[in-house]
């Protein structure tokens, strides 16, 4: 499957906001279409961003869409929740001592080079909203769809509660970016995490 293709044909059919085009456009100006997900882990491979948010809009719309939910809601929130991850990774090499013959080895690896340190889901909705605004209830998913792994949340804070309370959107991009990373992407990093 051609994930690129696949997420500008849902982008396009799904999302019809002002400024929608001149965001797409700016993204093809960036690594987010050929960038990892991760340094390690799930969609550390080339292409990988692009892979895991079109497996969080799947999980998002199959499992908790329910009739009378804005669509297009759904597909900014799974498309973009990520968006952060666009020109932040730096592909590289790293050294590993291979277990059977006791050699340290040269292998891919990625590392964080993050130009604009924002935040994670706070910079996925500055991102966005240099193009097309968001509505209360996609900027809060955005911004807390890290849940327990967001660093305001480790860090004490008790806003993700109450935005979960408020706004059920933020909770099921949550749980659909929990299932994509752990589930459906198992076994897809390209990069040995030994």
């Amino acid at each position: 499957m051609d994930y690129k293709e696949e997420f500008i044909r849902i982008f396009e059919e799904q999302i019809h906001r002002e400024g929608a085009q001149a965001l797409l456009n700016w993204m093809q100006t960036t690594d987010f279409f050929t960038a990892p997900a991760s340094t390690r882990f799930h969609g550390a491979c080339e292409g990988g961003l692009v892979m895991h948010s079109v497996n969080v809009y799947r999980v998002l719309t199959q499992r908790f869409f329910v009739e009378g939910e804005n669509p297009e809601s759904f597909a900014i929130c799974g498309l973009l929740h990520d968006l952060c991850k666009a020109n932040f990774y730096k592909p590289g090499f790293r050294n590993v001592k291979n277990e059977e013959t006791g050699a340290w080895e040269r292998v891919p690896s990625y590392s964080v080079a993050d130009a604009f340190p924002y935040g994670h889901g706070e910079k996925s909705v500055y991102l966005i909203e240099r193009f097309v605004r968001l509505k209360p209830v996609e900027a809060m998913a955005i911004r807390w769809h890290m849940g327990g792994f967001d660093d305001a949340v480790r860090g004490g804070s008790f806003a993700i509660s109450e935005a979960y309370r408020v706004y059920p959107l933020a909770v099921k991009l949550h749980m659909a970016d929990l299932e994509a990373t752990y589930l459906v992407e198992r076994g897809t990093s390209a990069v040995n995490h030994r």
